[in-house]
């Protein structure tokens, strides 16, 4: 290595010179000079841009002449596109499985108590038959010593009758409103078969009562 001290040797370059050290104009005194900052830091009494000091008013944001805006409200869907259809709350098929219920208990149930009560009465009537003499072969004095299988044969009847009637009703409302259509037109069906199947069960178990009641009486 060389001395510093020493001239540099025949053909060496010299190395570059320092820069010079930044003037600071003097200030009053008893005053310090200004420290530059660094970029984004603001200091009491100097101004960064994008920033705001004390004392110093807020910059302008507002858009330049002819720049682009959003619209006040935001963008509007166009008229022709696509919208989530509102569902619409589904109505009550209470209507509809009510006259269901009632169809099939009038041509169900009905017809089931109309033949334990037809063949009892098929039963018992060959045995009044015999024993009343012919003068007193009257409707009701051939079928008294049924009277309680008569009288439920009735109910069962009339009962089918109402239930066969409000099926119906109710089955026509729940078409019309659409509470319940399927099983209105199901109702229906099944209402205006109900009378058809209550004679047969009825008229059947009468015969089967009446035979079983001769077969006892001449064995």
């Amino acid at each position: 290595m060389t001395d510093p001290q020493l001239p540099p040797p025949y053909g060496a370059v010299p190395p570059p010179a320092a820069p010079p050290a930044p003037s600071v104009p003097p200030g009053p005194a008893g005053t310090v000079p200004p420290v530059p900052r660094a970029p984004g830091f603001a200091a009491p009494g100097y101004a960064t841009p994008g920033y705001t000091t004390p004392g110093q008013a807020a910059p302008d944001y507002t858009a330049p002449p002819g720049a682009y805006q959003v619209p006040v409200g935001g963008y509007s869907t166009p008229g022709g596109a696509y919208a989530v259809p509102e569902t619409a709350p589904q109505p009550s098929k209470l209507t509809g499985v009510l006259s269901l219920v009632f169809a099939l208990v009038a041509t169900v149930v009905t017809p089931i108590v109309a033949a334990f009560a037809s063949y009892e009465v098929g039963r018992r009537v060959p045995e009044a038959i015999v024993r009343l003499n012919s003068d007193d072969l009257s409707s009701l004095s051939v079928l008294s010593p049924a009277r309680d299988q008569v009288l439920w044969a009735e109910i069962s009847f009339w009962a089918g009758t109402i239930l066969g009637i409000a099926a119906i009703v109710f089955g026509i409302i729940a078409i019309a409103r659409k509470r319940g259509r399927g099983q209105g037109i199901g109702a229906l069906v099944v209402a205006v078969v109900g009378p058809a199947i209550f004679l047969f069960v009825a008229g059947v178990a009468l015969g089967a009562g009446a035979a079983a009641g001769g077969v006892g009486l001449y064995s």
